[in-house]
């Protein structure tokens, strides 16, 4: 009897798996504004009204067109690597600017932020990427080809 639960119970699993799809990269872009977001509100004031109008954007499509997807993210979120990500890169901004100070060379200038912003932008869409497709992996999932 248990063992017929438990091919039941897998079975059930394995539909519900096989039914998840990868995230789309433009999603990682909500993400990659966040990682930008100090150096963005550092180089224009109003900065932060635009990435909260982003921040909304981002719940409306999580909560609706990406409403599928709910269990890879998840299973992203639940994964050691992402929190890795997260800290890694908060790591790697108070790192970037304490190098910059302690060389002498502070950004305090528009580009110089907007340059940090991007930086840190693609970082985290890129590794927010790789971290999904680890997670598929990891998931035994083989996501469907890029069109």
């Amino acid at each position: 009897m248990t063992g017929t639960i438990t091919a039941e119970r897998e079975r059930e699993r394995a539909d519900g798996l096989a039914a998840i799809t990868p995230l789309p990269v433009w999603f990682f872009a909500f993400e990659g504004v966040c990682g930008g977001a100090y150096d963005l509100c550092q180089a224009w004031d109003v900065a932060w009204v635009a990435i909260a109008a982003l921040g909304l954007v981002n719940l409306v499509v999580g909560f609706t067109v990406l409403r599928g997807r709910i269990k890879l993210i998840r299973a992203m979120l639940k994964g050691s690597r992402t929190r890795k990500i997260a800290f890694g890169l908060i790591g790697l901004r108070l790192g970037l600017h304490l190098l910059l100070g302690v060389v002498g060379a502070q950004v305090t200038s528009v580009a110089g932020h907007v340059a940090i912003a991007v930086t840190m932008t693609a970082a985290t869409m890129a590794l927010l990427y790789v971290d999904q497709r680890i997670t598929f992996k990891a998931l035994g999932l083989r996501p469907a080809p890029a069109a």
